[in-house]
């Protein structure tokens, strides 16, 4: 079973604070706030560090279910939205992903598009929000 871990720590008051995440893999640290993550402020904030976790695992996962039935994709791209309401709570995740896989319907594409929504990791540990999906078939 792989672990992976990530660190977070915040001083001070909510609204006056301030706090820095940290991927275990060294491969980010960054400032948060509540300004980034309430307002526009500079800085990242949790949900947009689910997006990136979610936008990524779909992609791989989506690539995966195509390259097993022998369609190997050329590109997934994907995006998430993610929205933050009064709670505060996240409401909806947006996934919009194209794909350019060669020889393969766009009906089977959005196929396992929606088949990997619902299925990879990550969309299942956020089974308790609304994840929607825009898929582009680019051919």
């Amino acid at each position: 079973m792989q672990t992976r871990i990530s660190f977070a720590e915040w001083k001070g008051s909510l609204k006056e604070g301030s706090g820095t995440m940290s991927l275990g893999s060294h491969s980010y640290e960054g400032p948060f706030s509540f300004a980034s993550r309430f307002e526009n402020g500079q800085g990242t904030n949790p949900e947009e560090l689910i997006g990136a976790a979610i936008a990524g695992c779909y992609s791989m996962f989506l690539s995966a279910l195509l390259s097993n039935d022998g369609f190997v994709p050329t590109r997934i791209t994907t995006s998430a939205t993610v929205a933050l309401g009064d709670g505060p709570a996240i409401t909806s995740i947006t996934l919009d992903t194209e794909g350019v896989v060669p020889k393969l319907s766009e009906k089977a594409f959005l196929e396992k598009a929606e088949e990997a929504k619902k299925n990879c990791p990550v969309s299942k540990a956020l089974a308790g929000t609304e994840v929607k999906l825009v898929a582009k078939f680019l051919a």
